[in-house]
């Protein structure tokens, strides 16, 4: 049997959509592990990114360590995290917040960083101080990489929280960690399934949240530059 055919044996079982096991659940505890990494990783990532970005100070060393730091195993930080701390919140929130904080913080001083300096003169001249400039012209201009940074975070903890499940708790990663316990390789197969199938959905998410998000303006300069 293919794994397509496995996930769609396992998904279309009512027993799979009730109950506290259910998948409506799993879902939403995957959706609570995620999204409070995201949102914790961007109250670091983005003041710091806009922060250097816009002194251009301390840039190099950023985005050197962020990207040393992306390159830190989540499951092997997961365990130290166990050992030093424990079971409970942090042994999972702590490596999450740490994948998802790297593309937030570069993306955010990279779009900073990248305004156009004659627009920032003239902002200037205008009489503009450093903390209307930053909020009046770098913050809009560099919302496209920002945003594409979120998103990029985004993917990431959501189809990696499921290392949640190797320490005891909920989310969509159980399926994976009990079907292999199991040899069920249908509740696997499912369950890696809705997990591609919620990170997709996210992507759409953003996608749809940059249309909101982004001045009308450089989303039209963004088409035409094509």
């Amino acid at each position: 049997m293919s794994f397509l055919t496995f996930a769609w044996d396992w998904l279309r079982s009512p027993q799979q959509w009730q109950g506290s096991d259910g998948i409506p659940i799993r879902i939403l505890q995957h959706l609570y592990y995620s999204g409070l990494s995201l949102l914790i990783a961007a109250l670091i990532a983005v003041p710091v990114g806009l922060l250097i970005g816009h002194h251009r100070r301390g840039g190099f060393v950023a985005v050197n360590v962020a990207n040393i730091w992306r390159a830190i195993p989540t499951l092997g930080l997961l365990i130290l995290v166990v050992v030093l701390v424990g079971l409970g919140v942090l042994a999972w929130l702590i490596p999450l917040v740490v994948l998802a904080i790297p593309p937030i913080l570069v993306n955010t001083y990279e779009g900073v960083v990248g305004v156009d300096p004659e627009l920032k003169d003239a902002a200037r001249g205008m009489g503009m101080t450093g903390w209307q400039l930053l909020r009046k012209v770098e913050v809009p201009v560099a919302t496209p990489l920002i945003m594409l940074g979120l998103r990029t975070a985004a993917i990431f903890v959501v189809a990696t929280a499921t290392i949640a499940a190797e320490i005891g708790v909920g989310g969509l990663g159980r399926y994976i960690i009990d079907g292999l316990a199991s040899n069920d390789y249908g509740e696997v197969a499912g369950g890696a399934a809705v997990i591609v199938v919620l990170a997709l959905l996210i992507q759409a998410l953003f996608t749809g949240l940059r249309r909101f998000v982004v001045p009308k303006g450089l989303r039209l300069q963004a088409r035409s530059s094509r």
